[in-house]
């Protein structure tokens, strides 16, 4: 039976609940608290290491898929740091910017999936090798799966529209223009300039001057105007930055942790 409120005032509040000590019910409290706090921090060092071993086996699986393309595997560094790079110089926070550093590398994890009849076919693609290429974008999408958690999201975002062009021709969904998030329209440059300096199976590099021209050539078509200006203004850095990374060859850890690569552009 309940202690009448008057009986339990009587008796002295902190004794009936047991608490006979206002000081041991304060330091009891504290304990409370300082456990919690412990949880919480214990929980969420469980969830980023979470993340970090989700993003590593990704980040393996795109290493695994780019070393199909490109036996170096440097590729999908450089794309990381550029983008970050890039994404800066447009005015992007650290933080976003950062974040795009760890997706981009992923933008082409759905060659995974592309037969390498297909994948290093050294002559033009026909139309029905295109269409099996084209698909890599929806199939990377659809391996970082629809995850709430930012970096993936962007990730999945990247993979899909990093072959959407501008004028609304690119592929899978023919979105323009602003339509087109961010994200896609900075990696997209950063692709095109990386890949065209870089040998590839069916061509030799391409000179940076004449690829940079290229690049100019496709603004407005392929490319967010704002985003091509940005990169070429920024030519001379962005290409410091690039032989940067061919030079120290960083390991594929460092686009996972603060490196001072990132932040050649500003």
């Amino acid at each position: 039976m309940d202690m009448p409120m008057a009986d339990l005032h009587a008796a002295g509040a902190p004794a009936a609940l047991g608490l006979a000590d206002p000081a041991m019910a304060q330091a009891q409290l504290e304990r409370v608290i300082t456990d919690l706090g412990r949880v919480y921090r214990e929980r969420n060092d469980a969830l980023r290491a979470l993340a970090r071993a989700h993003h590593e086996a990704l980040l393996r699986l795109s290493i695994a898929a780019e070393f199909r393309d490109d036996d170096t595997g440097v590729h999908i560094v450089r794309m990381g740091f550029l983008a970050e790079a890039l994404a800066l110089a447009l005015g992007q926070n650290a933080a976003w910017s950062k974040l795009l550093r760890m997706a981009a590398p992923m933008h082409d994890i759905g060659k995974i999936g592309v037969p390498d009849n297909v994948l290093k076919k050294p002559g033009p693609l026909t139309r029905e090798e295109r269409e099996v290429m084209n698909r890599h974008a929806q199939m990377g999408a659809d391996i970082l799966g629809a995850s709430e958690v930012p970096l993936f999201k962007l990730a999945s975002e990247v993979a899909l529209s990093h072959h959407e062009r501008f004028d609304g021709s690119g592929y899978p969904r023919g979105l323009a223009g602003a339509a087109i998030p961010l994200s896609g329209r900075i990696v997209a440059a950063v692709d095109y300039f990386d890949a065209l300096t870089m040998d590839r199976c069916y061509r030799p590099a391409i000179q940076d001057k004449q690829a940079l021209e290229m690049m100019a050539g496709e603004r407005g078509r392929l490319f967010d105007p704002v985003v091509v200006d940005i990169f070429l203004d920024r030519a001379d850095d962005m290409v410091a930055l690039r032989d940067r990374i061919n030079s120290h060859r960083p390991q594929f850890s460092a686009l996972l942790d603060d490196e001072p690569l990132g932040a050649a552009v500003t």
